[in-house]
């Protein structure tokens, strides 16, 4: 029997990713969504991979992802009691399945949401240290019970009722399509940040509404960033964070592929942001 769940995937040019994000959902769930954006260009075949699997398809011109997933919550029709929100680098292992199947009928009323743990694989490596294991987010939710927190870049989803208890495995985050295509899109992650800069030298790193329904972890780690890390000189404090990721936090214990990672994610996209930010303000300046 298949799980009262609606999963919901927001996909674009994921050639490379979704079929395996589908063909590890489309026999647990009862239904599956997925959400693409209005293509100019004419080249993406996400639609027709959805299709494949017999998902529904949905198109909506893209802003950033918060606002087309709260745009999904809000236009498609779904009939489970229970929605399941996936990127198409992602997928549900079999030990997650046979979790829900154990306890998802059995939730108390009050519990609107789970928390579930994200296990990042980069170059083929499950990146245990450096602070990215676990990394709690809440993925699964009752139709009608969350939204997003609004976020540019990072976002969450947040419950608007009830409270959230935690699942024990995990979900798996796996980006198929190269090195290339994580710093391309990193490239995009850091403008958006530099945009925002100015709303997160006054809110912080999230609005204070959508940090009180997070994960602990994370409502200690936007408090961080919104106290200290947003305080210190730009470009030193990527060096520093970096530092205490790889050092501190033992990311150098996740071997050759953790090193590249860690100076990836955790300096490199730091210090991008930082120079994208200088660069706005220079060009303000003049």
């Amino acid at each position: 029997m298949k799980l009262p769940i609606t999963v919901i995937v927001l996909a674009y040019d994921e050639e490379a990713n979704l079929p395996r994000c589908l063909s590890r959902v489309k026999d647990h769930v009862e239904d599956v969504v997925v959400v693409t954006n209005a293509d100019e260009r004419g080249t993406d075949t996400t639609s027709d991979i959805a299709a494949r699997f017999g998902a529904r398809v949905f198109t909506h011109a893209y802003m950033n992802q918060a606002q087309q997933f709260d745009w999904a919550l809000q236009n498609v029709d779904v009939k489970t009691p229970w929605i399941l929100k996936l990127d198409a680098d992602e997928w549900v292992t079999d030990d997650l399945w046979h979790e829900l199947e154990e306890k998802l009928g059995s939730t108390p009323e009050d519990v609107t949401g789970y928390f579930i743990k994200r296990r990042v694989i980069f170059m083929g490596r499950w990146i245990r240290f450096g602070g990215y294991y676990p990394s709690w987010f809440l993925r699964l939710f009752r139709t009608g019970k969350a939204r997003t927190d609004g976020r540019e870049v990072d976002e969450h989803i947040v419950l608007t009722e009830g409270k959230a208890a935690k699942l024990q495995n995990d979900f798996v985050d796996e980006n198929m399509k190269g090195l290339s295509e994580w710093i391309k899109k990193h490239n995009d992650y850091a403008s958006r940040e530099a945009a925002q800069s100015k709303a997160l030298d006054s809110q912080g790193f999230g609005n204070p509404e959508g940090s009180r329904n997070l994960e602990r972890s994370s409502r200690r780690t936007r408090l961080v960033r919104r106290s200290l890390y947003a305080k210190l000189p730009l470009f030193l404090r990527a060096i520093l964070y970096w530092k205490y990721r790889y050092f501190i936090r033992l990311g150098f214990l996740d071997g050759v592929e953790g090193f590249v990672y860690h100076a990836l994610q955790g300096l490199w996209y730091r210090f991008l942001i930082d120079a994208k930010i200088r660069e706005t303000k220079h060009e303000s300046s003049h």
